[in-house]
């Protein structure tokens, strides 16, 4: 859709969370995740930081999950090994991760957290496998936030 229509359907809230990034706006509509909420199915959003804070704001028990790099240094050599972005790119992501992850340091020292877990992505597969341990754990051990367990 154009910035024109993109601004128009923040502005009427149509978005459950956005975000400009690198120059681009990304939203996830606030209507298709309520309908899948609804339908009794579970919701991940792949977003940012802001756009977690939002959603956090509009869905009072979100569960935030933050997936880390094991370091910056990596997270760049990932972002270099795929080869889609330009120099510049590449820079921008970086300068941004450099200030999530001061977020996440700053958010592991708080009284209370924004982040109910992080999970280091060294390996996708055990990425993956704590992602899915988080769930079946919110699903066995919390009834108030997964009525459906």
């Amino acid at each position: 859709m154009s910035r024109e229509d993109f601004v128009r359907r923040v502005e009427e809230g149509a978005f459950l969370e956005w975000a400009e990034y690198g120059g681009n706006l990304y939203g996830t509509p606030a209507a298709a995740v309520e309908a899948y909420l609804a339908s009794g199915r579970d919701v991940i959003l792949e977003i940012e930081l802001q756009g977690a804070r939002q959603v956090k704001e509009r869905v009072n028990d979100a569960l935030l999950v933050f997936i880390a790099p094991p370091d910056l240094g990596e997270l760049e050599q990932r972002l270099r090994r795929r080869n889609t972005e330009s120099q510049d790119a590449i820079a921008r992501r970086m300068e941004h991760a450099r200030e999530e992850m001061d977020e996440l340091a700053r958010d592991m020292v708080r009284k209370s957290r924004e982040f109910h877990y992080v999970i280091v992505n060294d390996d996708v597969e055990a990425a993956g496998e704590a992602l899915r341990d988080v769930i079946e754990d919110i699903r066995a051990n919390d009834p108030e936030r997964w009525p459906r367990a």
